[in-house]
């Protein structure tokens, strides 16, 4: 019997985990089923034991195998590593629910075993996630596919009958629209999500902006790695080029500084709002915390969603400054990009280390030049150029009118910061949009147009890009041929990218105008270049026609949104074919200006 097991669990690997991955799948689509869809109460309390019946049994399935697989390699691998976290989660379940200890009294609730079953499924579902080995994928198709999945999974999430309360659920386009947004982490909203949608369809709503946020294939490499223990060449070829990584052996290790940085600001961020918001202004302790969750998670990730209505232009949030200056924090930190906050921290554990060697060592201070890269360096210029302008600029244009209400002069700056800083990406907006004279509306704009830095969840065309095209400007203004900052010279391709990105930016958006004049001709023109415009930088602030619009309209904003996200070039890139290089070159012209 052992030596059938051994043979089993040795040369039979791949077939045990395919019939773990069909077990975990139907446990996951039965609560799914239970969740989403059951609406009969009686079959709702037989399912509430049935939950349970297949928790206890996937737990002893995962024992199992984690154990004896364990016991077939005679150590402990990197492919252990997640079943011994989620057998340590079944066990502070399980004895949260069979015994009358205090501290666990929150993990008898039913939805600690939804999560536990679900999470059994992600974790079988990753270790069959790394299929690449056995087609070929362009990456950015791959890109490109990944968000299109996960936007018909969302849409198919958000039709079921208990996303939404009563028994009205949400049509196809509205669902699509609804979808698209939290994936490309736009924050446009044709529902309240409030009052529209249950914790469920709030839940599924954060999981896409989570999964959206980072994106997808992030997510997939991140635990395919960590529960099938390693990573092909293929793959990681792939995924440098998925995240724009030259070091190819390193991929990995950026993998896992992406994911732990996102969740570790992110906790962070929660942790904070919890502290920041009043326990009387909420039902309950769950529904504070997952308030806090899910506004840390929106926030980091540039969305603009909110589980309150009117967002946080709502009485509890819009005078609640901490909560503001947490939030903002967040949204500038996620819109940072995530080579950034690595290269920052690398810079700050230099000096920390440095200091402490000079205190209790006497050792000299090691200098190494350019530990803040290059990009580093212009991405946090242009950030803070945006900051302050935008939060100057809001001060003095709306001192009188949106900025009125809050009184003191820390109030109104906090508001002002809060309102420059939203509008490049993040979408929270604190006033009713309306209020805002013409010219903040201007500004909003051009600040959603330029957006968030590259690799970060925000959108826009990037303020690298926006730096690069007016530094190029100003180059060209002073009769130089070459672009030169921080003493480097720019590459002509760089160049040539960045006007491209631009001309495309406008060419989308004009396109998006043009067709919403089409099915929306009703509506103001002003508002509907806003709306176009926030959606291509998957901003999310709205002038208010967004509920009002014609399916019609709906879905050329949901496609706008799309490419918003993915990127025109990006687009273009994994559509068109590449060409052969030639080993000639044609006669140089001048073409006249």
């Amino acid at each position: 019997m052992l030596s059938a097991i051994k043979y089993i669990f040795k040369y039979r690997e791949k077939a045990v985990d395919r019939v773990m991955l069909y077990v975990s799948l139907l446990c996951a689509l039965a609560v799914l089923f239970h969740l989403g869809y059951n609406t009969d109460v009686f079959t709702a309390q037989r399912f509430t034991v049935i939950t349970a019946w297949l928790f206890y049994g996937l737990y002893l399935l995962s024992v199992l195998r984690t154990v004896l697989s364990i016991w077939i390699a005679k150590r402990v691998m990197v492919a252990h590593y997640g079943g011994l976290a989620l057998l340590l989660y079944f066990v502070i379940v399980a004895l949260a629910r069979q015994t009358d200890v205090g501290v666990l009294s929150f993990l008898r609730q039913a939805e600690w075993l939804h999560l536990g079953i679900f999470a059994v499924f992600l974790t079988e579902l990753s270790k069959s996630s790394l299929f690449f080995d056995n087609f070929y994928f362009n990456p950015t198709i791959l890109f490109v596919i990944s968000f299109l999945a996960l936007i018909l999974i969302g849409t198919l999430l958000l039709m079921l009958p208990r996303t939404t309360p009563g028994q009205q659920s949400l049509g196809f386009v509205d669902a699509l629209f609804m979808a698209t947004s939290g994936v490309c982490i736009t924050g446009l909203s044709v529902i309240d999500v409030a009052s529209r949608l249950t914790v469920f369809g709030q839940t599924v709503l954060l999981i896409l902006v989570q999964l959206g946020g980072l994106g997808i294939m992030t997510f997939t490499g991140f635990f395919g790695y960590f529960f099938s223990g390693g990573f092909s060449f293929k793959n990681q070829l792939m995924y440098s080029e998925i995240l724009g990584h030259n070091k190819v052996g390193s991929v990995i290790n950026t993998l896992f500084k992406i994911v732990f940085i996102t969740l570790f600001f992110e906790a962070i961020g929660a942790v904070l709002i919890y502290a920041s918001v009043s326990a009387e202004d909420f039902e309950s302790g769950g529904k504070r915390l997952f308030f806090a969750i899910f506004h840390a998670v929106s926030a980091f990730c540039n969305a603009g969603f909110s589980t309150v209505s009117d967002g946080m232009s709502h009485p509890l949030l819009r005078f609640n400054y901490n909560v503001q200056l947490i939030i903002a924090l967040l949204f500038i930190l996620g819109g940072f990009g995530f080579s950034i906050v690595l290269n920052t921290y690398t810079f700050i554990k230099r000096w920390v280390v440095n200091i402490f060697k000079r205190i209790f060592y006497g050792r000299p201070f090691v200098y190494r030049a350019w530990v803040i890269s290059f990009n580093s360096r212009l991405i946090a210029w242009v950030t803070a150029i945006l900051i302050v302008f935008g939060t100057l600029s809001t001060f003095v244009l709306e001192y009188e009118h949106t900025l009125a209400e809050h009184q003191g002069f820390w109030a109104k700056l906090v508001s002002a910061f809060f309102t420059g800083t939203s509008s490049r990406t993040a979408g929270f907006n604190i006033a009713d949009m309306d209020a805002f004279t013409f010219p903040t509306i201007m500004l909003i704009m051009l600040l959603m147009w330029i957006g968030a830095s590259p690799g970060s969840t925000g959108g826009g065309i990037k303020t690298t890009t926006f730096a690069i095209a007016f530094l190029n400007i100003v180059s060209l203004a002073r009769g130089k041929d070459d672009l030169e900052i921080f003493k480097r010279k720019i590459s002509n391709d760089t160049v040539n990218k960045a006007f491209a990105i631009i001309m495309l930016s406008l060419l989308a958006m004009g396109v998006s105008v043009f067709a919403l004049t089409i099915t929306d001709g009703d509506k103001n023109l002003l508002d509907i270049a806003f709306e176009c415009f926030s959606a291509y930088a998957t901003c999310g602030l709205s002038l208010g026609i967004t509920p009002h619009l014609s399916d019609g309209g709906k879905v050329i904003i949901t496609l706008t949104m799309f490419i918003g996200r993915v990127g025109m070039l990006t687009l273009l890139v994994a559509l068109i074919k590449n060409t052969r290089n030639r080993n000639f070159a044609y006669p140089q012209e001048k073409v006249l200006f």
